[in-house]
């Protein structure tokens, strides 16, 4: 945007916590911006039906904060709690103010967040070609590290996976014994990850379901958090799962081509025909195999850790996600 077309902040920016009757502006700006940044010849439509704001506010919304100019919502960002691993974003700003320090308020909070929940590895998903948006997560003490490809296919039918369980067709009695074995299984990907938050928000908000696949014994081979059409963060006709991770160890990919089988699988029931992942391309084979199954990227950033270290990242884990 050009400099003629910027607005001066003439009153101060204050950040608060983001309440329900922000959630239409904070969503507009959301799209606003990413739709300018990425050259969109609409940008109020940027995402179309795919929904960030309302389904990460619900999720948390001690977690999500708001920048205002005389009471005018300006910004927003939201954090995620993943147990001992945290992220945030969207982070956005309305683009005439863009430059002018609000994105910097809006980190204040959250990083705060951070602190407070103890999580000890800290991510986010930026735009790689932006100096200036690495520059600024720079100086929070966040480094970049290997591109994540958004990757997506057409969803093709296929046979029923053995051993796959739905956690929204479990009983309220199950679900607690669910949610352990999930923990027990991101712990065993990375030392106290824990998606419990994104399995019981995608439940609560109808936002899809997550594919639990039964291992033996009692054990999991994997899970994934997938969210399902219009409303979610997938958008009209689209699967998207925002986390999958496989129990690691031998036959580690094994398990993972079943569970890219069992996603698949719930997106054709879901009567949806495009089914998106996110993939770190520091994870080399989890990442080919995606290619080989014919899942091409779409969208491609930069993860931002910190400390500067592969958390989850490496090329012997076999996990699904973006920190979008």
């Amino acid at each position: 945007m050009s400099a003629a077309k910027r607005t001066s902040v003439a009153a101060p920016v204050s950040v608060r916590p983001l309440v329900e009757p922000d959630l239409d502006r904070a969503d507009e700006i959301f799209r606003v911006a990413f739709g300018t940044f990425l050259g969109a010849p609409e940008p109020g439509t940027f995402f179309g039906t795919a929904d960030y704001v309302r389904t990460r506010w619900a999720a948390d919304p001690r977690a999500a904060f708001a920048a205002t100019v005389e009471d005018e919502v300006v910004g927003s960002n939201f954090a995620a709690d993943w147990g001992s691993v945290g992220f945030f974003g969207p982070l956005t700003v309305r683009p005439d103010l863009w430059d002018q320090g609000i994105g910097r308020r809006l980190m204040e909070p959250v990083m705060a967040c951070f602190d407070t929940w103890g999580n000890r590895h800290l991510g986010l998903f930026t735009f790689s070609h932006s100096p200036k948006h690495i520059e600024l997560y720079r100086r929070y003490g966040f480094w970049p590290r290997f591109l994540t490809a958004i990757m997506k296919k057409q969803v093709a039918v296929g046979t029923a996976v053995p051993g796959r369980v739905l956690y929204g067709e479990l009983t309220a009695a199950e679900r607690p014994a669910a949610l352990s074995l999930c923990r027990a299984l991101t712990g065993a990907v990375y030392e106290g990850l824990s998606l419990e938050r994104e399995i019981t928000a995608a439940q609560a908000q109808g936002l899809g379901d997550t594919v639990l696949l039964e291992g033996a014994g009692s054990d999991l081979d994997g899970l994934a958090v997938c969210h399902c059409g219009a409303g979610s963060e997938a958008g009209e006709d689209v699967c998207f799962v925002k986390f999958g991770a496989v129990r690691p160890g031998p036959d580690a990919a094994d398990r993972f081509e079943r569970l890219l089988d069992a996603c698949e699988q719930l997106a054709t029931e879901k009567g949806l025909g495009q089914l998106d992942a996110g993939m770190n391309l520091a994870r080399q084979d989890a990442y080919r195999r995606m290619v080989d199954r014919g899942f091409r990227t779409w969208l491609q950033g930069v993860t931002m850790h910190r400390p500067n270290e592969p958390g989850y990242s490496h090329p012997d884990a076999y996990v699904i996600d973006d920190w979008r």
